[in-house]
C-alpha cells in the first residue's frame, strides 16, 4: 500500500517536472524556437531527416492544427532506437492533438505503438506499448480525458516501410494517431 502512494507521488512529481520543463524554454509565442512557426521551413522533420508531414496548417497554424477545428494533419511521431521518450521536435504535434481533443470531447483516438524489426516479438510488443503510453501520459498532462485515449501496440507486426536498413527502421519506430 505504501508503495502505491510513493508511485503516485513520483508520477505526480514527474508530470510536474515535465510541464515545468516544457514551459520554461525560450522561443516565440507560437512555440517554435526559430521563428518559423513550427519547424524547418514549415515541415515536421524528425531528427532522422525523415519528413513526418506538414508542420503547419493551411493558415499557418501550429503543428497542423486547422483553424476550423479539424484533426491535426501530422498524425505520426517518431522515436529513437530502443527508446520510449518523446523527442522535443514532436512536442508541438502532441500539443496540437491535445488541443483538438480538449476542444472535441466526443473525439476518440487510438495511439498505435510500433517498433522496427530488431528485438524479439515480445520485447517489441512491450516497447510499442511503452511508446504509446508515453504519448498518452503527455496528452493527459495537457488536460485530455483518459476516456478519449486508447493504447494499442503492434510491435514490429505492421511496418510502415519494409527493409533492413536504418532508413526503414527510422520510419517504423513510431506512434500513429488513429482517429
Amino acid at each position: 500500500m505504501q508503495f502505491k502512494s510513493h508511485a503516485r507521488s513520483l508520477a505526480l512529481v514527474l508530470s510536474l517536472v515535465l510541464v515545468a520543463g516544457c514551459s520554461s524554454r525560450g522561443g516565440t509565442q507560437d512555440g517554435s524556437m526559430d521563428g518559423t512557426n513550427g519547424g524547418a521551413a514549415g515541415t515536421g522533420v524528425s531528427g532522422t531527416g525523415q519528413v513526418s508531414g506538414t508542420g503547419t496548417g493551411t493558415n499557418g497554424d501550429r503543428a497542423g492544427q486547422q483553424a476550423d477545428g479539424r484533426i491535426p494533419e501530422v498524425r505520426i511521431i517518431y522515436f529513437d532506437f530502443d527508446r520510449d521518450n518523446i523527442r522535443s521536435e514532436f512536442e508541438s504535434v502532441l500539443v496540437a492533438h491535445a488541443r483538438y481533443l480538449r476542444s472535441n470531447g466526443n473525439a476518440r483516438v487510438v495511439l498505435q505503438g510500433h517498433t522496427d524489426e530488431r528485438g524479439t516479438r515480445e520485447y517489441n510488443m512491450a516497447l510499442g506499448e511503452r511508446r504509446a503510453n508515453s504519448v498518452k501520459r503527455f496528452l493527459e498532462v495537457q488536460g485530455v480525458s483518459p476516456s478519449q485515449l486508447e493504447v494499442v501496440s503492434y510491435g514490429e507486426e505492421r511496418p510502415a516501410v519494409r527493409g533492413h536498413n536504418d532508413a526503414a527502421y527510422d520510419q517504423n519506430r513510431r506512434v500513429v494517431f488513429a482517429y
